[in-house]
């Protein structure tokens, strides 16, 4: 500890902080789908998370030494670069929380690895095997093996418990769904906690505090684990309601083969050291479940954000770190203004967020100002309303008013729909 310079102090403090965002991002991928049935009461699910992250931390370090000794080459690496990479990785995970899209932390910091590194050292210093096997490939098939998975337990659990009362085995799919999310949030404790600590002990190896290969140190273990804990505890809430409410309606069964699913997934990744997108999984998993229903339905606008968001990440996080690099290599006024450039830009992305707030008190909610049970109506879709006469029978006085206010318009006109009685 007491070789730690000023430099190697703010490289560590940021990448604490990057665990902070990292554990608020991904509380959803634990949390999401159990709030959304009501299984637990939104604080009372972020706690249990966040304790459970925490004992995830201590269980494996093979994701931490695949970080810190597999995707760039360590020789001539400079802690300027990783103090770059986690800026592009803080400031994307910021922007993607604010818009509530699931994107992946994991990416983030990896895209803002490889392009600071590119910047400082060239092509030659990226391990290009390792990220196409630990990282492009897992982050391609293990959302797709944990959805398909869903989609079948999904099935199964219907299947097994068609002859029984609904009230009655729903009553029991809370409860294991309660037991699931308590595996997710062990799984990413293990998986997610570690990119963290793989980022600081390889800063601690550029530093010249650590020989190349070692395991992370104890302190780095527990503070990496307090760090996304905390994270977790204050709840990504804008990401938790498009998980939980934005992409599919869940029922218990649904939600517990989708976490289920999930932990299988990311728990099997981390043990042979596949560093993947936990929030990938348990999106996988969740559209699975969604599938698996007779009659369910995945909001595929929604998917198709969030399917451009995952695409975004590795290089929108690595230009931002390239460009951190190139300011952190003009020397000590180039890492201060690059520090100042984070702490603005994380500022700002805050201040944005008071707009629009969303907490434990309405997460469960439907959007603000729209209904997440269905698309924003087209051009097509509003015209035919407005001219298509209603079903036998009953009907809902605002759509006999509408039709009304429609065939009593004077011919060749179509009657304006805001102007009818709803």
């Amino acid at each position: 500890m007491e070789h730690i310079t000023l430099l190697l102090g703010i490289v560590i403090v940021t990448a604490l902080v990057f665990d902070f965002t990292n554990g608020f991002h991904d509380t959803a991928n634990a949390m999401a789908t159990t709030i959304s049935t009501g299984a637990l009461k939104p604080k009372t699910a972020v706690a249990m998370s966040a304790v459970l992250n925490l004992v995830g931390a201590f269980l494996s370090v093979e994701v931490a030494k695949t970080i810190s000794g597999g995707i760039v080459n360590e020789d001539g690496l400079k802690t300027e670069v990783i103090f770059a990479a986690l800026v592009g990785a803080i400031l994307w995970n910021l922007l993607t929380w604010l818009v509530g899209l699931p994107s992946s932390s994991s990416h983030a910091l990896f895209g803002g690895l490889i392009g600071a590194a590119v910047m400082s050292m060239g092509w030659s210093s990226i391990n290009g095997g390792t990220v196409v096997t630990k990282i492009l490939i897992p982050a391609l098939a293990a959302p797709l093996v944990a959805g398909i998975a869903a989609t079948l337990a999904t099935r199964l659990t219907y299947r097994i418990g068609r002859n029984t009362d609904t009230k009655a085995t729903a009553k029991g799919y809370r409860a294991g769904q309660i037991a699931s999310a308590g595996l997710v949030s062990l799984a990413h404790g293990t998986n997610d906690a570690q990119k963290t600590m793989g980022i600081i002990t390889l800063a601690l190896i550029t530093g010249g505090v650590l020989n190349p290969g070692a395991n992370p140190p104890l302190w780095v273990i527990v503070s990496a684990g307090m760090a996304i804990a905390l994270g977790t505890y204050l709840g990504g809430w804008r990401i938790i309601r498009t998980m939980g409410k934005g992409l599919t309606d869940l029922a218990p069964q649904q939600g517990f083969a989708a976490q289920t699913s999930a932990a299988t997934a990311i728990l099997a990744s981390s043990h042979i050291g596949f560093s993947l997108s936990t929030t990938q999984v348990c999106s996988g998993a969740v559209m699975g479940a969604g599938l698996g229903r007779k009659g369910g339905v995945v909001r595929w606008s929604t998917a198709t954000r969030m399917f451009v968001a995952w695409g975004l990440t590795l290089p929108a996080a690595g230009l931002v770190g390239a460009g951190a690099e190139f300011l952190t290599k003009q020397g000590p006024w180039g890492v201060a203004a690059t520090a100042a450039l984070l702490v603005t830009g994380s500022a700002i992305i805050w201040a944005l967020s008071r707009r629009n707030s969303v907490d434990h008190t309405n997460v469960a909610d439907d959007e603000i100002g729209e209904s997440p049970a269905a698309e924003p109506a087209g051009v097509v879709t509003t015209a035919m309303a407005a001219v298509t006469p209603p079903p036998t029978g009953s009907a809902p006085a605002g759509h006999v008013d509408l039709v009304k206010a429609t065939i009593s318009a004077p011919t060749g006109t179509v009657a304006d729909p805001a102007r009818a009685t709803v």
